[in-house]
């Protein structure tokens, strides 16, 4: 199967799941122009999937950047969430959140590798997120140590429970990481349904913690607030930066 040179392809599915309560998970898919199912390509799984297509337009910016010649090929994948239970799900103390893990590299990742030419190799793979999305696909990482090289955080939440996580770990212990992180300096008095934040003094202190244990950062502090109108304009920056690092 090959896609027209110029289409932007975008599919929905659906995974079946044993970990999850409600037994399935809907995906959507960005599969580059001149998609080919004989070759395989590097692939991006994002958090809050619905959001980063409709409003980070991550797959609209990715394929124009494409047809550009500014990104190689890639598949992108979205996986949706129930927003009423998200901070279970993606927060570390949640009460979903093991379970969450599970599914998405137990079961989400196979199935998508069995249906579409993605790549599986740790450095073919970038996990992103938002806000507590952002935590999500860092604990993802940190779940299944050196399976996921590349981690795009824009305004994490990391919270105590995350910082505690990292902060336990022994130095050199994610010399395997590579992260590209976000956050805008107007964000610092957010209110979220854990309390009201400082996510610039969040992320510092991450940034901090994960130097110490030999991650290598890109860190970018830039006016914006905590909404996708700012993230959605620094999707390129992030694509281009996954570019050099893994895709060429």
């Amino acid at each position: 199967m090959s896609e027209n040179p110029v289409k932007r392809t975008i599919l929905k599915d659906a995974v079946t799941s044993t970990h999850l309560i409600e037994g399935e998970r809907g995906l959507r898919l960005y599969l580059p122009p001149g998609y080919n199912e004989i070759l395989s390509y590097p692939v991006i799984y994002c958090q809050d999937g619905e959001d980063f297509f409709n409003f980070g337009r991550i797959a609209t910016q990715a394929h124009a950047m494409i047809l550009d010649g500014d990104l190689e090929p890639l598949i992108i994948v979205g996986v949706d969430v129930d927003k009423s239970v998200r901070t279970d799900e993606y927060a570390p103390d949640g009460e979903r959140h093991e379970a969450y893990v599970r599914f998405f590299v137990e079961e989400m990742i196979p199935y998508v590798a069995s249906k579409y030419a993605v790549r599986s190799e740790a450095d073919q793979m970038l996990l992103a997120g938002d806000s507590l999305g952002g935590t999500a696909s860092l604990h993802i990482a940190l779940s299944y140590p050196g399976k996921f090289k590349y981690l795009l955080s824009l305004s994490g939440a990391f919270y105590p429970a995350s910082r505690n996580i990292v902060a336990a770990m022994p130095p050199g212990s994610l010399e395997w990481l590579n992260a590209y992180m976000l956050v805008g300096l107007q964000e610092d008095a957010f209110e979220t349904d854990r309390g009201i934040y400082d996510f610039v003094a969040l992320n510092r202190s991450m940034k901090q913690l994960l130097t110490d244990r030999g991650a290598e950062l890109v860190y970018h502090e830039k006016d914006g607030k905590h909404v996708w109108g700012f993230w959605q304009q620094e999707v390129p920056a992030a694509l281009t930066w996954f570019n050099e690092q893994a895709l060429t």
